[in-house]
């Protein structure tokens, strides 16, 4: 925060104000997303986000940024990945809890790629519950696993430009060369199907106890991922009325 108003541009300001604005009147909201790579999640969280003022917390992103600012969570996250140790649940529950006190997060977050397992998710609600707050929705965007490896194995990229290709979707002119200057394309490791196999079985054996948890407790809407972009939010949008 700048120290003094004066130094603040008044375009950027006035932004806030009408955000404050906008936001004071939307409820608050205590999300999870869970899916699995490809999903659409990072499609649909950004929209979610803005929809209902909320903050994103991305735990591998803020594990960094912790790290980077030398709290004394950081430092103690450091301290482990320097001995190629697992951040333990509690100091990631802890990060979440100090990040939840920032101002863009007044009106709720989204938590994205946490909590992956039960102890992680009871470790949550406990840390919640001492605030007089809970988890408001699970949203599982919920895909069979052959239309993801449809989706993701025939994803080719131009290295140099950054030029993405579906071989189904949005193929090239000629079969395995870019558009604008002939050259080879090449497929990410993560996007092979051996490497997106493995992906999704870790995936299914972690969270599939994760979204049973929540289940139990009334709280996960699962949502047609298969389906284009646009209908998504509109089945994001029914789950969170």
């Amino acid at each position: 925060m700048a120290a003094n108003l004066e130094d603040v541009p008044s375009l950027d300001l006035m932004h806030e104000l009408l955000r404050r604005m906008k936001c004071s009147s939307k409820p608050d909201k205590r999300l999870i997303l869970i899916g699995p790579p490809g999903s659409g999640k990072g499609t649909q969280s950004p929209l979610i986000k803005d929809e209902y003022c909320l903050c994103h917390l991305a735990t591998g992103d803020m594990l960094r940024a912790a790290v980077a600012a030398k709290t004394p969570l950081g430092i103690k996250a450091k301290e482990a990945m320097d001995k190629g140790e697992l951040v333990s649940d509690d100091l990631v529950v802890g990060i979440i809890d100090e990040a939840m006190k920032k101002p863009s997060c007044q009106n709720g977050f989204i938590l994205d790629g946490f909590p992956r397992t039960v102890t992680q998710a009871q470790k949550l609600d406990e840390m919640l519950a001492k605030q007089g707050a809970n988890v408001d929705k699970v949203l599982n965007f919920a895909i069979d696993d052959a239309i993801l490896e449809e989706r993701i194995t025939g994803r080719w990229i131009h290295p140099a430009s950054g030029r993405t290709y579906h071989t189904k979707f949005a193929p090239p002119k000629a079969p395995g060369v870019d558009d604008v200057t002939g050259e080879p394309l090449i497929q990410r490791r993560d996007d092979t199907a051996e490497v997106l196999k493995s992906r999704l079985e870790a995936f299914h054996r972690q969270t599939e106890p994760v979204i049973d948890y929540y289940s139990k407790k009334g709280l996960v809407a699962n949502l047609p991922a298969e389906k284009p972009p646009k209908e998504v939010t509109v089945e994001v949008k029914k789950a969170l009325s």
